[in-house]
Order: structure tokens, then sequence, then C-alpha cells
């Protein structure tokens, strides 16, 4: 899942409106922002197999440290904690610790059965929306659809960067996913990997932090 992600993260501010729209997006992506690293160092494995499922090439041989259910826990109680060693705000590092751990359950919808429960466990777990690329289509978007809703049915710009931004932040996100639904698969290398994936976080968390500093909660 990649705009369902996101679109819980918008929608999250309503319930924490002291945590910044890049905290939430960082939240809900922390494992997935961690998982590339892990395949450089060989601890986690992917394979780049086209046609694997209607909507992904990649076939996830291995990564329980970053995509178990008893990690996505680990993680969000760190993520959480870390937010609120610095904030001392208990609500917001809840939410912060919520939005990680959501990312193993939104990815459960769209995965095939290869989702672990713990770090050493057989059991892996998906329910497969993936091989529909339709039905995939339209997950993803009511989600994104209803989080930017949320998020601007609460907040306002308070000048032009914060209505542009969150233009340019949406139409991002709608080039990036049609690109990866109907876009050519990605180069067969890690390295590759990688940089186009952080290329894609910092456009998406950079747009996220110029917008939302540029927007006010009503």
């Amino acid at each position: 899942m990649f705009l369902g992600h996101y679109g819980l993260a918008f929608g999250a501010k309503k319930v924490a409106p002291k945590v910044s729209l890049l905290t939430l997006f960082v939240a809900v992506e922390f494992v997935d922002i961690l998982w590339p690293f892990l395949l450089m160092l060989d601890v986690e494995q992917v394979k780049i197999r086209p046609g694997f499922t209607e909507v992904t090439p990649f076939e996830f041989v291995h990564y329980p440290y970053t995509h178990s259910l008893v990690m996505g826990i680990v993680w969000g109680l760190v993520c959480g904690g870390i937010y609120w060693l610095f904030q001392k705000d208990t609500r917001s590092a809840i939410v912060v610790g919520l939005a990680v751990l959501s990312h193993w359950f939104l990815d459960l919808i769209v995965h095939v059965p290869d989702l672990p429960l713990t770090p050493f466990g057989t059991e892996k777990f998906g329910l497969g929306m993936w091989n529909s690329l339709p039905l995939t289509v339209l997950t993803e978007s009511v989600i994104f659809i209803a989080g930017v809703w949320v998020y601007m049915k609460n907040t306002r710009a308070s000048n032009g960067k914060g209505k542009w931004g969150l233009v340019s932040l949406i139409a991002f996100f709608v080039i990036a996913e049609l690109f990866n639904m109907f876009g050519p698969p990605p180069e067969d290398s890690i390295p590759a990997l990688l940089g186009s994936f952080m290329v894609l976080q910092v456009i998406v968390l950079g747009l996220a932090y110029l917008t939302d500093r540029n927007r006010t909660w009503k």
C-alpha cells in the first residue's frame, strides 16, 4: 500500500493536531524507510518479478524485522517513546506509535501472504488485494481522499505556500501512484531501489514540511 498510508497520516492530524504532518508521514512509513537499508545490508531480501501480482512486481522474501506484527509494535513503542521524550505529550506520542503500527494492518489488506507475525515464526499473512488492480486503486483512493478531506476540513492555508504546497503534495502523490501502478518495473538492483525510494521520500517529506508549517489548525 502507498497512498493509503499517507491518507491515514493526513487524517491522524485531527486526532493529534500538535503532531506535524512531516512526523506523521515518517511514522506511517517508518518501516518502509528502514527497509531499504536492511536490504542493502542483506538482512532482509526482496525479489523483483514482473507479473508477480497485478499491482506490484515485488516478491517480499524475508523482511521480519521491518514488517512483522511484533516488530511493528516494537517500532511503534520506540517511535512513540522518542516523540514523548522530546515533546512530553502523551496523547500525541500514542498517536505517533499507533501510526507506526498501522503500517502492518494496512499492508495486510493488500499484500499476498508474506507478512510475518514475529521475526522468527513461519506463519505469514496477507489478504492479497494486490491481485486485483481495480480493487487496489479503489481502496487506496478512498483512504487517501478521506484523509486529505479531513486534513483540509480542519486546516486552512496561512499563505500561498500553505495552499499551493498542499496542491503540489497531492499532485505528486497522484503522479507517483500512477507511475507505481502503470509504469515499468524498477531496476533489479538494490542500490537503484534505495536511490529511487530515498528521492521519493525526500520530495514527499519536504512538501509535507512546507505545507503543514504554512497551514493553521481551525
